[in-house]
């Protein structure tokens, strides 16, 4: 099964920051942030790893090169300066992704959950689509989705005023799921969400460990003095 990390977004929100340095390479515990999700990864089996890249790209390749020394290979996915946005990354790297389903995880996160759950999710033949859901953090307080728990595996749904969860950047997709996506088009993912999740193509689970989504310079330093 292969992974892959969405390293594309200029950080608008971490700028100075990023004005000279992508994201995915902004320090935390004394390392990037990529380079933890790459040796959580690794250690989770996973040896065939796409990142995409635009903003300051050159520095990503030149900081991971092909990934040997975490024992894993790295395929790298350029997109135009501006980027892709998510779905329109993911589809433009779809033929380094292969015909099986594959792990997806934002680079701009730090989170632990287990990556081998990715594995027997991929063998869930119904569904195209499975998003790891958090509660609701202060700063995106209205959430996502909601989460139907009653259903195994639990299904999502569109929020209609009822209790949510956020989204926390990791997700199991079939390529189907991105069949529509012509290569080179700009797309955010929510629109196909919003599409398949009526359809009941997108499952979900909760999970309750840490996460921490990096989006700005005080949560960086914030998560840099607890790993730290």
């Amino acid at each position: 099964m292969k992974a892959m990390i969405l390293a594309a977004g200029r950080g608008e929100r971490m700028r100075p920051l990023t004005d000279r340095t992508p994201k995915p390479l902004l320090v935390a515990g004394g390392k990037p942030l990529i380079v933890w999700h790459i040796e959580r990864l690794a250690a989770a089996g996973f040896t065939e790893l796409v990142i995409n890249h635009a903003h300051l790209g050159e520095q990503l390749a030149a900081a991971l090169g092909d990934g040997r020394r975490w024992g894993v290979r790295i395929a790298w996915s350029a997109e135009p300066p501006g980027a892709l946005e998510t779905a329109g990354g993911i589809a433009q790297a779809l033929p380094l992704l292969g015909d099986a389903p594959f792990l997806v995880v934002n680079g701009d996160i730090w989170c632990d959950w287990d990556f081998r759950r990715a594995r027997d999710i991929a063998l869930s033949p119904q569904h195209l689509a499975h998003l790891v859901m958090m509660a609701n953090p202060a700063h995106h307080a209205g959430g996502d989705f909601a989460l139907d728990e009653t259903r195994a595996p639990a299904q999502l749904m569109l929020a209609d005023g009822g209790p949510t969860l956020t989204y926390c950047g990791i997700g199991v997709f079939h390529p189907d799921f991105f069949a529509g996506v012509p290569r080179g088009s700009v797309m955010k993912l929510r629109p196909l969400l919003d599409a398949a999740i009526p359809r009941g193509l997108v499952s979900g689970e909760r999970h309750a460990g840490r996460w921490v989504d990096v989006g700005t310079p005080e949560r960086l330093a914030a998560l840099d003095r607890e790993l730290s």
